[in-house]
């Protein structure tokens, strides 16, 4: 019996057939590169919700501990809100997959990382004792530039003339903010670094956090964030918790630093509940925002962050934004979203996956 390609026509008449076969392999990769695509896209927005949700808590926590930093230490303020804090995170750690998702490999790691964000959170408050609320806000978001200026040295990345040309102007919009000529109110010069450092203690958390490669669920990133910052402002309660550091003190941020602390009176406890409360979302919403997303597109978003600091500032504090202040907000805000823009077009961000912010 001959086998079918035997006959002269056999491959003609086949064809057709392998034809479909292949039209309709083509038609299953192009749907499931649809599905993919639709996924990614789906993927993005919840990312980009919740990035939007954690910066908008971010505002409202700012805007609190500025409002009482006149009358309680930054130390117990930051007690508070991680103890209440660390519950809302392990409350949601118990519906990820329980206490079993706080094992990691990299304990040293997660140390590190939650010292540098406790430093960036302690001069960012600091700042805000004595600065407006948009003006610190603005300086700390050199933090990009930061992270793009320490990628080449520690983790090898080549950055060309855009982006270096982006942190040239952004560190120009901080140079126009800090100008001797521009009018502070009496601000020492030396507390308008303290946003800057913060910047600086974020940036070498994200690039930290790229070179070793920690990875962890977002609510168990929350809960060693929060425990550090219990950590730590039981040792400054130790240490200063009497107050008697800040005896003589002339800066305000300092005197915020090292006050005694302070048994609120009844009508403050909800702005303190309220401040635990948004340390555990903003933890949560900011981890799970670059998990599911792309890093340079989530990043870009927190750029929301400074109008709503600026209205902050204006309808609580009634802080009226100088032309030099918005200058140099625009000049950093824009360098950095250019970087992120370059970054998303090469493919190669800068920024860790998945970045811990000020929480």
């Amino acid at each position: 019996m001959p086998r079918p390609f035997d006959r002269p026509d056999a491959f003609a008449r086949s064809e057709p057939r392998m034809g479909l076969v292949r039209a309709g392999g083509c038609a299953a990769t192009g749907a499931a590169m649809s599905t993919a695509d639709a996924e990614a896209q789906g993927a993005n927005a919840r990312a980009i919700a919740f990035i939007l949700a954690g910066v908008f808590f971010i505002s409202i926590n700012d805007m609190l501990i500025k409002l009482l930093s006149g009358d309680y230490p930054l130390h117990q303020m930051v007690f508070v809100r991680s103890a209440i804090g660390i519950c809302v995170s392990l409350v949601i750690l118990r519906y990820e997959g329980g206490l079993a998702m706080l094992r990691t490999a990299t304990p040293g790691l997660h140390l590190v990382r939650a010292l540098l964000i406790v430093m960036a959170n302690m001069t960012f408050f600091a700042a805000l004792a004595v600065m407006p609320l948009g003006a610190a806000t603005a300086l700390f978001f050199v933090a990009p530039l930061f992270i793009t200026l320490l990628a080449i040295p520690v983790l090898g990345e080549k950055v060309g003339r855009h982006r270096m040309t982006a942190i040239l102007i952004g560190l120009l919009g901080v140079a126009v903010m800090m100008a001797p000529g521009v009018d502070w109110g009496g601000i020492a010069r030396w507390s308008l670094l303290l946003p800057v450092a913060a910047a600086l203690c974020y940036a070498g958390m994200q690039v930290l956090t790229r070179k070793l490669g920690a990875q962890s669920a977002a609510s168990a990133m929350a809960v060693y964030i929060q425990t550090t910052f219990i950590l730590v402002s039981l040792a400054f309660f130790l240490v200063a918790g009497d107050g008697r550091f800040s005896e003589g003190l002339e800066s305000d941020s300092l005197v915020f630093l090292l006050r005694a602390w302070v048994w609120p009176p009844l009508a403050d406890w909800w702005k303190f509940g309220l401040l635990g409360l948004l340390a555990g979302g903003v933890g949560y919403a900011l981890s799970q925002a670059y998990r599911i997303g792309n890093a340079a597109t989530v990043a870009s978003y927190e750029y929301t962050g400074l109008p709503i600091a600026i209205l902050w500032g204006w309808v609580i504090f009634g802080e009226v934004p100088s032309l030099p202040m918005l200058a140099g907000t625009a000049l950093i805000a824009g360098a950095g979203l250019y970087v992120f823009a370059r970054e998303r077009a090469r493919a190669r961000p800068l920024a860790a996956s998945r970045p811990q912010r000020r929480s």
